[in-house]
């Protein structure tokens, strides 16, 4: 069970950095730190599967 939240978890921490990258280029001033913030959403829902759950029983 605790895999299953942790895909969902994953998967809306992704959702979430495209949204901010999407919503970067509408936030004059501010465009640098939200998509960077997009991509660190995205790399740590790709990288918290790997490394903290990949590992295998």
């Amino acid at each position: 069970m605790s895999d299953v939240l942790a895909f969902i978890g994953c998967f809306v921490l992704f959702l979430l950095g495209l949204f901010l990258l999407g919503l970067a280029d509408t936030l004059p001033g501010w465009q640098g730190l939200v998509f960077f913030a997009g991509i660190v959403c995205i790399a740590l829902s790709f990288g918290i599967p790997v490394g903290v759950l990949g590992h295998a029983d």
